[in-house]
């Protein structure tokens, strides 16, 4: 083929190229700079921004929630007085227990890490799966009760086209998280805003327009209640109750997303995450409490392809006017436009929260450990990914019922919070002898446990023949694929620190002084890991295979900064100790040896990148160079393999060979594991 033709095909590629990497930073946004003191101020966030953020979530489920309570009640609506006020307490007691988990667990984690750590790894790993579970399901829920509220507004005909709406809102929502979490919470803020006035407005003003009927709402409420337990008895009436406030469980879930996103928070950490926990219970406890008010004082009841909001709303301003004009229906679109708003933030919540859980659970080896790795945006892009097409998933799966996605919703956040009041009990009477107030603590986290535990327990008896069986088969089923990636983890972890054992040793000698590198010799260049012992391996395989040729040797490193090590300035010192530690042994291990030898490194998102870099510059510097790195070889590799450990070694041979440099791959054998 001509030389011009190869030119011309070069240039086509590269105009491609070009235009892709334009289209991208348009819609995700210019890279980030981790290393830059100012990004993390870019990208953390106030105690305003994670109400709205992490917030919403739990807010959004006065949407669904209060109706579902609400409902189960049937006849007997006089107890919907209890609901609203055991609604607003629940809200607060289940907040304030989530708020000493914030102190415990300054860095993120919430309901995992403290049954990881307090209980056990295998109670983690429960609460962790149920979490993963429940943010694939606050996506999928709040989309469809999104474009129900939505479509309450619309004729009966256009209820076919609600799944086409909320696949599109579920993917414009991932586009928006890999552009960046702050930038997500900022274009939906409007919406945010818009739910609470609009919200509080109607719920202040329902209430006063029935201001007559405040006063006999409390007597009527006793009263209907003797008479029904007259005529049924107290067991019926406390069972019905229960029951309506059991399978009201929905309006609870979101609360626990701060724990879980701390590390996101602007320092002080543990106060913001506070400020943002009191935000939170303060606004859900008003407004799902005064829906359910709203219900008893409008006479609120169901209607088919309507929210009971929607229902109670338009009731409220049923002939409204201004001047002339009848505005009332045009208010109700505004209103619940603003609700289905609120929805749409609160599946951002799923993107927010379920990445943080994947990539703890990453740093313990549960998942694959790609789910630490941040993009150059500094997002978990993989676990936002996962998040959306698992929603996707299951939309389709559930054709966006709400009421059904409801009870698998409730119940996986309900194992969470049990798991967690009950760690948070372990901790106060283990820490008895230390802390002060332990018996109001003890007491609190007590309470919550025994009000989650008894919601959970009757929405499964209740529920389990109508779905909640599926959450919890579905929960099993990610608990056992993540023992069994936890125990191939293991069983490599354990062969490469026999590796480290037998190569991983010291300078040969106590001569370790710096020898100059001849930029005209040979060099070889080493592709550090987090193995020791696999560079030292390396290194002497190179030495058989071409005993005398390399007279330079070289370590390249690229420390990556993941979603553990971008928690703070301390943990970014210790990843770049621990780089320079690791290079400094190989230096003067070849030092001592008698070799002349230096190191590189660098730190990024994006450890490719960042290699690639630092190779064309070696290049440069010295000619004459080949690089050399192993890579892990398993005697039985499958899909499986491949997607635990990351490719890098041949990415970057690839990367190395388009641009005429040379590389070669040394295999590293694994062991089949046993069984």
């Amino acid at each position: 083929m001509p030389r011009s033709t190869f030119q011309c095909q070069a240039a086509s590629l590269s105009t491609s190229a070009s235009f892709f990497a334009k289209l991208c930073r348009t819609l995700f946004g210019a890279p980030l700079n981790p290393l830059a003191p100012q990004t993390r101020q870019h990208i953390v966030l106030i105690a305003f921004l994670a109400w709205v953020g992490l917030g919403a979530d739990g807010l959004s489920s006065s949407a669904y929630g209060p109706e579902q309570s609400f409902i189960a009640l049937g006849e007997h609506t006089q107890l919907g007085l209890y609901l609203a006020l055991a609604t607003a307490l629940t809200v607060f007691v289940i907040a304030a227990a989530y708020t000493q988990v914030i102190e415990l667990f300054p860095s993120g984690g919430g309901g995992y890490k403290l049954a990881s750590q307090i209980i056990g790894p295998y109670a983690g790993l429960t609460s962790g799966a149920a979490l993963i579970v429940d943010y694939v399901l606050t996506i999928t829920i709040s989309a469809a009760g999104a474009v129900d509220a939505l479509f309450s507004l619309l004729p009966l005909a256009w209820q076919p086209y609600k799944i086409g709406v909320e696949v599109a809102s579920i993917v414009l929502l991932i586009a928006l998280n890999l552009r960046g979490m702050k930038e997500s919470i900022k274009i939906l803020l409007p919406l945010f805003l818009g739910f609470m006035l609009t919200h509080t407005l109607l719920i202040v003003y329902g209430i006063q327009a029935h201001a007559e009927r405040l006063p006999l709402l409390l007597p009527d409420t006793l009263n209907a209640t003797a008479q029904l337990s007259q005529e049924l008895g107290w067991v019926f009436v406390a069972a019905l109750f229960l029951r309506a406030y059991s399978l009201g469980g929905g309006t609870y879930t979101g609360i626990e997303a701060v724990s879980n996103n701390v590390n996101t928070l602007a320092e002080p950490r543990v106060r913001t995450g506070k400020f943002t926990m009191l935000y939170m219970a303060l606004s859900l406890a008003f407004t799902a409490g005064g829906i359910i008010v709203l219900y008893l004082l409008w006479d609120a009841k169901p209607v088919e392809g309507q929210t009971l909001n929607a229902v109670a709303f338009a009731s409220i301003m049923q002939g409204w006017h201004w001047g002339d004009v009848q505005i009332d229906h045009a208010l109700l679109v505004v209103v619940m436009a603003f609700e289905a708003g609120l929805l749409a933030v609160a599946a951002n919540t799923g993107f927010l929260g379920g990445p943080a859980v994947l990539a703890n659970m990453a740093t313990d080896s549960w998942v694959p450990r790609q789910f630490r790795h941040l993009s150059s945006r500094l997002v978990t892009q993989n676990g936002i990914l996962l998040m959306g097409m698992g929603a996707l998933a299951i939309l389709w799966l559930s054709q966006g019922e709400v009421s059904w996605l409801v009870v698998l919703y409730s119940i996986n956040v309900f194992i969470t919070f049990s798991l967690s009041l009950y760690g948070l009990c372990v901790h106060w009477w283990r820490s008895r002898l230390d802390v002060k107030n332990w018996k109001a603590r003890i007491a609190l986290s007590l309470l919550g446990f025994i009000v989650t535990t008894g919601i959970l327990l009757v929405t499964l008896v209740e529920k389990f023949g109508e779905g909640g069986w599926i959450t919890l088969a579905v929960t099993a089923g990610v608990v056992a694929a993540c023992a069994y990636i936890k125990s191939h983890y293991n069983h490599v972890d354990e062969q490469l620190r026999v590796v480290d054992k037998l190569f991983a040793t010291g300078p040969t000698s106590q001569d370790t002084r710096a020898l100059p590198l001849d930029p005209e010799q040979p060099t070889a260049v080493f592709l550090v890991g987090r193995s020791r012992g696999a560079v030292i391996h390396t290194l002497l395989w190179v030495q058989r295979l071409f005993p005398g040729h390399f007279k330079n040797f070289i370590f390249l490193c690229a420390g990556e900064i993941d979603s553990q090590s971008y928690h703070g300035k301390t943990t970014l010192t210790t990843l770049q100790y621990a780089v320079d530690a690791a290079l400094m042994h190989d230096v003067e291990f070849c030092n001592s040896q008698g070799l002349a030898a230096k190191s590189y490194r660098s730190f990024g998102t994006e450890p490719l990148e960042e290699l690639t870099r630092l190779a064309e510059q070696i290049v440069k510097e010295h000619p004459n160079t080949i690089f050399f790195t192993s890579k892990l070889i398993f005697e039985h590799e499958n899909w499986l393999t491949r997607l635990l450990h990351n490719q890098t070694a041949l990415a970057m041979q690839r990367r190395l060979h388009l641009r005429g440099m040379q590389m070669i791959i040394l295999p590293l054998k694994v062991e089949r594991a046993p069984g």
